[in-house]
């Protein structure tokens, strides 16, 4: 019965995924509602500075490093947890950040997490011990939980489907940004002042939030009809026709919320293969060693030799390039391919960078060491930010519908975290039992990833929410 209805509501949706077509909507008046209006962006840039936010606080621990741990005598066990409960905290808000998104709303959701992060930040300007710091780090965490999902959601839920990507995607290069100033900073702050400074965006953000709409998939969602058709007008621009569009959210949303919601009715069997992406992706994204390069790029430079203080910055510096690419790319030549791409470049700079310490290791030319190490990460961040770091979060935000979404993000955000808390954690001591195996491993995750998008992922571009939930959740039948 489920499925017949299913078919019945979402009928001129069903078309298959690869490869992806273009379907644009008919409008009732001369512009399409399809165009970047100034609200949209708006609403863009403020969303995404959570992700400027997100940035500063992974790479703060890479600036921070070595002067903490002199100032408060840590040991590398007492910094690596130092480094790596930002995850344990963010795996805490993946839990909830669905249902809190779904409670209270995208922005109230994305004002919460700037509490957080403010607590946060405060909390280890002022720690006198390393608990102090801990329980900062945590909150802060709990804040990149809550923003890992609401702000490629919100994207999404925004955004006209023919720029919906490069906009999601435009997430990374905020995170780029926030890397960049942090290591920038770094070279001439201590690190409390460093913390005392990452309030600033925060405060942005939150100034910036009282602008903008709320998503109009979450107002409909909620049965607030005057709501969401003037948010979904003010997003559009006053000469957007927005009736079709309006009737294609509404009739979606009322479909999709005629089936079961909440986290038991999440593993059906329609949703396993959304559900498989999600995850898989999410997986081989924290896996691949990510998280590593933001949080301990100091220490790998230190290992091969290079410079601790010009190395982060100019990395940082550079990968802006390869993260505005990414933008470009996104909606030209779409998720799948990008994926692909970003997966082997990764496994070669990552496999040029084991040979470096093995080389080191064995005393095999290893006056080079530091030259294919630098060039290793600066290839593989060019290879990640292209693809594998944004794109995962703009396919979760495409491919659950509404009555799901919130449990399913929820689970695939703490998949990510969980999983890159055991690669922070763990790296320290992988880097210890051996250099080059540490990023043999790290490479041969890259190959994986290759394989597992080239046999599952779908592509998505070009199609609307609605579209894609309606092809995706009746795949397997």
């Amino acid at each position: 019965m489920e499925k017949e209805c299913m078919e019945e509501g979402l009928a001129n949706t069903k078309r298959p995924l690869l490869p992806a077509e273009t379907n644009f909507i008919s409008s009732d008046k001369p512009n399409d509602g399809s165009s970047l209006t100034p609200v949209l962006f708006l609403s863009a840039i403020v969303a995404l500075s959570g992700n400027f936010c997100f940035g500063f606080a992974a790479g703060y621990t890479s600036t921070a490093e070595f002067e903490m741990m002199e100032d408060l005598g840590m040991s590398i066990a007492a910094y690596s947890f130092f480094g790596s409960i930002l995850t344990i905290g963010a795996a805490i808000g993946a839990i909830l950040s669905g249902k809190i998104a779904d409670f209270v709303g995208r922005k109230r959701t994305m004002w919460l997490s700037q509490i957080f992060f403010i607590m946060g930040w405060l909390g280890i300007a002022s720690a006198t011990s390393v608990w102090g710091i801990n329980i900062g780090r945590l909150s802060i965490g709990f804040a990149v939980g809550l923003i890992a999902y609401v702000v490629p959601v919100y994207i999404a839920e925004i955004t006209p489907k023919n720029i919906r990507g490069r906009l999601v995607v435009t997430l990374q290069l905020m995170n780029c940004s926030g890397l960049l100033i942090v290591f920038f900073l770094g070279n001439f702050f201590s690190w409390r002042t460093l913390s005392l400074l990452a309030i600033i965006p925060c405060l942005m953000q939150v100034v910036g939030l009282v602008f903008i709409p709320e998503s109009p998939r979450w107002l409909a969602s909620i049965g607030k009809e005057m709501e969401f058709e003037d948010a979904l007008r003010q997003l559009r621009g006053a000469d957007a026709g927005v009736s079709e569009e309006a009737t294609e959210i509404r009739d979606a949303t009322e479909i999709f919320q005629r089936g079961d919601a909440g986290f038991q009715g999440l593993f059906q069997k329609k949703y396993a293969y959304p559900l498989m992406i999600g995850v898989g992706l999410m997986l081989l994204q924290q896996l691949g060693g990510n998280s590593v390069f933001a949080a301990y790029l100091s220490t790998v430079f230190a290992k091969a030799n290079v410079s601790t203080t010009i190395g982060p910055t100019a990395i940082a510096f550079l990968q802006m390039p390869a993260a505005v690419l990414g933008v470009i790319l996104m909606d030209a030549f779409g998720r799948r391919a990008l994926l692909m791409v970003s997966s082997v470049a990764s496994c070669l700079c990552l496999s040029t960078m084991g040979l470096a310490f093995y080389l080191q290791e064995h005393d095999y030319a290893k006056e080079f060491t530091p030259v294919l190490v630098f060039l290793g990460v600066l290839g593989f961040s060019y290879a990640f930010a292209v693809g594998m770091s944004g794109i995962p979060w703009v396919i979760m935000s495409e491919i659950f519908p509404i009555n799901v979404k919130a449990s399913a993000g929820s689970l695939v955000t703490l998949v990510n975290w969980s999983s890159s808390w055991l690669v922070t954690y763990a790296f320290n001591f992988m880097l210890e039992w051996s250099s080059p195996g540490t990023f043999f491993f790290f490479a041969s995750i890259s190959a994986l990833a290759f394989l597992f998008t080239w046999i599952m992922v779908p592509e998505t571009k070009g199609r609307s929410l609605e579209d894609i939930h309606a092809t995706l959740i009746t795949y397997v039948y």
